[in-house]
């Protein structure tokens, strides 16, 4: 009797959740765009109170359905983009003073993104140095959630926000990444960042000189800081993640700057690869099966909203050939990238 292979299942990843500080704008720009936000948020099955307190918190799948709602209701394309207009350091809560108190913009951005899983899980904060350059990059690694590109504009701009608190209102990036296709009407977007636009680009980021890392920011208090710290480290140790869910976190913002092997992720965490599959592996899961899943949802994204070839998407997930990347969506979607992106494609929203 032969032994019967079974079939790979498709990658699935847990479910996120954010604080409401993020999008505590929503109802003020529905109020400004003519809309009742009652009604809305009582279509999309929420209470007014919950954007009552920036440290309730919101699942992503009903975050991803009321900014579409929202879009739909207003008809504004670019209506993340003016929840994120809003947002700012104190959006973040504790973490956003923690940040805002560090004694440097490096170290600022550092402990954003070292703490950003505080604010929001399902998506990560990142931070590159390269060629004089430094990359502010936001990446959601939550499954299937709708509007993803109003999510990724209001990031974009809540982070330029961040980012003139922390170096001054002169602040300005050299570029700003957006992994969505450039919407029909960009006027929004060149008023509020003025500054290079690219679309497409297979990630969210902003693109700024690393001179600005060395700079402090206004106001330091060490005792407050020192205190944050304290206040931020408890809560840390109260809901630390499990480790799968530390490299989700990883892998969904190394994934575009191909830096996501086993070797290279174990060192980012200081491991040995053999110890990195061991840990693993006592949670049921192997690297190869978290590497799949973040593969299918940046997959699905690039294809969903940019218009980026299957073989950009495939050489951006570390596929060294377009049909490898077609065999290895066909095995977790049961269809190919194509025909996927027809499907999706075929139902409109605003932006398209």
């Amino acid at each position: 009797m032969g032994v019967v292979k079974p079939r790979p299942s498709r990658p699935r990843s847990a479910e996120g959740t954010s604080r409401i500080g993020g999008v505590a704008a929503i109802p003020e720009v529905l109020r400004a765009l003519g809309v009742n936000p009652a009604e809305v948020l009582a279509e999309a099955g929420l209470e007014r109170s919950l954007f009552d307190d920036g440290d309730n918190t919101i699942s992503y799948a009903a975050r991803g359905h009321l900014f579409g709602l929202c879009v739909a209701r207003t008809g504004c394309g670019h209506f993340g983009l003016l929840v994120g207009q809003r947002g700012g350091l104190s959006s973040l809560g504790l973490v956003g003073f923690l940040v805002q108190q560090s004694q440097t913009v490096g170290t600022a951005l550092r402990n954003l993104v070292r703490y950003s899983h505080l604010h929001v899980r399902g998506a990560a904060t990142n931070l590159a140095v390269r060629d004089g350059s430094a990359i502010l990059g936001y990446a959601a690694y939550q499954a299937r959630i709708e509007a993803a590109d109003q999510v990724g504009d209001g990031a974009m701009a809540m982070g330029l926000n961040i980012m003139r608190e922390l170096c001054g209102p002169e602040w300005k990036p050299t570029e700003v990444l957006f992994a969505h296709r450039e919407p029909e009407d960009v006027r929004p977007f060149r008023q509020f960042f003025r500054a290079p636009l690219r679309f497409d680009a297979g990630q969210y980021a902003l693109v700024f000189s690393d001179s600005w890392l060395n700079r402090r920011p206004p106001r330091i208090d060490p005792e407050l800081r020192h205190l944050l710290q304290k206040q931020v480290d408890e809560l840390d140790a109260r809901y630390r993640e499990d480790f799968p869910e530390q490299l989700r976190r990883v892998l969904r913002s190394a994934l575009p700057t191909g830096h996501a092997t086993e070797s290279q992720i174990a060192a980012l965490f200081a491991l040995h690869p053999r110890t990195l599959h061991r840990r693993l592996s006592s949670f049921g899961t192997s690297f190869r099966d978290l590497v799949a899943e973040s593969r299918y949802e940046y997959a699905r994204q690039m294809l969903r909203d940019s218009r980026m070839s299957m073989g950009q998407i495939a050489e951006m997930l570390g596929y060294s050939e377009p049909s490898a990347f077609t065999r290895a969506f066909r095995r977790w979607s049961g269809t190919s990238p194509g025909r996927w992106r027809g499907r999706t494609r075929a139902k409109r929203t605003p932006r398209e």
